[in-house]
C-alpha cells in the first residue's frame, strides 16, 4: 500500500493546533485548557469490539515503526491507546463482489478507492462514515462524512493516528461512487500538507481514550454532531463511555466546539470535572449513541446505550432548541413525556451503530444498523414512533466478515438505496447499494426475513483488489 512518510515534529506541532482550534469555542467555558495529545504519540484507542468492530473504531493502532494493528500496547494517561488484539495487519482495499439485490461499489477510504484519500489526506485506515446533509451550510450543498478512530502513515511513530475526521461531498451521482470534495485539514506549515485534522478532540479527561462521532444534523447553518468520549473497549461488542455530548460548527465543519451544556455524563463527577455539564443521571446511559432525524420542526434523536446490545429510545427537540437538553421529551410508548427514565424501547436490542431516514420509494421510514449476526439489516415504519416491522438481512456478515456500522447516504431516496460499511480486518469504508424493490414491508410485520446468503438469494463470487484484478471465491 502507499503510505507517506512525515515529520513526526511537524505533525505534532500541527496536531496542538489543530487542537487549539477545535476547543476555541470551550474556552470560555473550560476551567482548563483541553489536553490534546500530539499526533505521533502512542495516543487514543483504535479498538473495536469483537469481530464486528466498534461503534467508533475497529481499530488500527500500531507499534512505533510497525504497522497498523501489530502491538499490544498499553495506555496509560489522558486519550492513551489500548490497541485490540483483532486487529493484526494494516488497511487495506479488498472489494467483495456480491451477487443479489446488494452489490459494493467501492472503497470510500483507503488503498483501492479512488478518492486517494492517502494522498490527498493521509487516512490510510478510518471506520464508520456517518453522513448528512450540510443543508447548503457555506452556500454549497454537500454531504457531511464523519469517520472514527483514523490513521495515516503506518510506518511513522502513532500511526498518524487521530480520533476522528470529516470529509465533505457534494456527489449527486452515487451509482459509481461516493467522489470526496475536502476534508478540514492541518495547518501547513506547522504541519505536513493534506493532512486531515481531528476536529472534535474531546477534553482530554482521565482515561478518555478516544472522541468517536456516532451521529450528525444541520440545524439552520449549524452543523451538529454527537460524539461519546469512549473510556474502554471491553469484551467483544461492548465498550465504555464516559459521556455523549453535541459538537457544533458554524464553518460548514472546518472548526468544532464540544459544549459542556449538551453533555449526557455517563459517569458521575463529570459536572466537576468540566465545568458547565448537567449533573450525572444514571438514565444517561440510554443515550450513549444516536441516530438524527428532522420532522415537522423537530429534531428526532433516537438513543442506545454504549455497545451492541442495547435497544433504541426516542427523543425529540425543537429544531432551534437542539442544543438545550432540558427541551427534550421522550416517548413513552404512548405520549412524549419530559423524563427520560420513562422513555420506551421503539426499536428492540440488539441495535448498534443506528442510521434512520425517509425513503420515498418504500414510502416508509427505514432504520438500519447491524445484528447480533454481523450482518447490516433494515427495519421499516410509517412514524419514528414505531411500529418497526421485522427485520431484513441486505447484506449478510456470512459474505463480508467482520462487517460493522450501515448508515445510509442523506441523498439516497429512491429505489436503490446507497450506503456505506466498515469491516474490521479492512479497517477501511466501503460503498454499497440495495436494489429495494420487493422490500416493501407493512410496519405491523413483526417477521424478520431470512438472510439471503442462507436462501442462496446472494453470493460473494470473489474480491477485488485495490490493483483491479478479481480474486473468484473458492468453494
Amino acid at each position: 500500500m502507499r503510505i507517506r512518510q512525515s515529520t513526526q515534529s511537524r505533525i505534532s506541532a500541527a496536531r496542538r493546533v489543530g487542537g487549539a482550534v477545535a476547543a476555541a469555542g470551550l474556552a470560555a467555558v473550560l476551567a482548563a485548557s483541553v489536553a490534546t495529545p500530539a499526533v505521533g504519540q502512542s495516543v487514543g484507542s483504535s479498538g473495536s469490539s469483537g469481530s464486528s468492530g466498534s461503534s467508533g473504531s475497529s481499530g488500527s493502532g500500531g507499534a512505533p515503526g510497525g504497522p497498523c494493528g501489530q502491538s499490544t500496547g498499553s495506555s496509560t494517561g489522558s486519550l492513551g491507546r489500548v490497541l485490540p488484539p483483532w486487529i493484526t495487519g494494516a488497511p487495506d482495499g479488498r472489494l467483495p463482489v456480491l451477487t443479489g439485490r446488494t452489490k459494493a461499489i467501492e472503497m470510500v477510504t483507503g488503498p483501492g478507492s479512488p478518492n486517494d484519500t492517502i494522498d490527498r489526506f493521509n487516512v490510510s485506515g478510518t471506520d464508520l462514515g456517518i453522513m448528512w446533509d450540510n443543508e447548503g451550510a457555506g452556500g454549497v450543498p454537500q454531504t457531511m462524512v464523519a469517520f472514527g478512530d483514523t490513521v495515516g502513515d503506518c510506518d511513522a511513530v502513532g500511526d498518524d493516528w487521530r480520533s476522528n475526521v470529516l470529509f465533505r461531498s457534494s456527489d449527486t451521482d452515487l451509482t459509481n461512487g461516493i467522489r470526496i470534495d475536502s476534508s478540514p485539514l492541518l495547518p501547513d506549515p506547522p504541519g505536513p500538507a493534506n493532512f486531515s485534522k481531528e476536529v472534535v478532540p474531546g477534553w482530554g479527561l482521565p482515561n478518555e481514550y478516544t472522541v468517536i462521532p456516532t451521529a450528525g444534523i444541520a440545524v439552520g447553518g449549524v452543523q451538529y454532531m454527537r460524539v461519546m468520549g469512549v473510556q474502554s473497549w471491553d469484551t467483544p461488542g461492548e465498550w465504555t463511555t464516559i459521556y455523549s455530548a453535541l459538537a457544533s460548527s458554524t464553518d460548514n465543519g472546518e472548526t468544532w466546539a464540544l459544549d459542556p451544556l449538551t453533555a449526557r455524563a455517563n459517569v458521575p463527577g463529570l459536572d466537576v470535572d468540566i465545568p458547565g455539564v448537567p449533573q450525572f443521571d444514571s438514565n444517561n446511559a440510554k443515550f450513549q449513541q444516536s441516530a438524527f432525524v428532522k420532522k415537522d420542526g423537530y429534531v428526532y434523536e433516537f438513543g442506545t446505550p454504549s455497545g451492541r446490545s442495547g435497544s433504541a429510545l426516542l427523543a425529540r427537540v425543537p429544531e432551534a432548541q437542539i442544543a438545550n437538553l432540558s427541551a427534550y421529551t421522550y416517548w413513552n410508548g404512548a405520549a412524549w413525556v419530559p423524563d427520560l427514565s420513562a422513555a420506551a424501547t421503539v426499536i428492540d436490542s440488539p441495535v448498534s451503530e443506528l442510521s434512520v431516514q425517509w425513503n420515498s420509494y418504500l414510502n416508509k421510514y427505514v432504520a438500519m444498523y447491524t445484528d447480533h449476526t454481523n450482518s447490516i439489516v433494515i427495519r421499516q415504519a410509517d412514524n419514528l414512533e414505531g411500529p418497526w416491522s421485522g427485520k431484513q438481512t441486505i447484506l449478510s456478515g456470512i459474505l463480508v466478515p467482520s462487517l460493522y456500522g450501515g448508515f445510509m447516504h442523506p441523498w439516497s431516496d429512491g429505489r436503490y438505496l446507497d450506503f456505506v460499511g466498515t469491516t474490521w480486518d479492512r479497517y477501511n469504508v466501503i460503498h454499497f447499494r440495495t436494489d429495494l424493490n420487493g422490500l416493501k414491508m407493512a410496519s405491523a410485520d413483526e417477521a424478520d426475513r431470512p438472510d439471503p446468503a442462507t436462501t442462496g438469494e446472494a453470493r460473494r463470487v470473489g474480491t477485488e483488489l485495490p490493483s483491479g484484478e478479481v480474486v473468484p471465491e473458492t468453494e
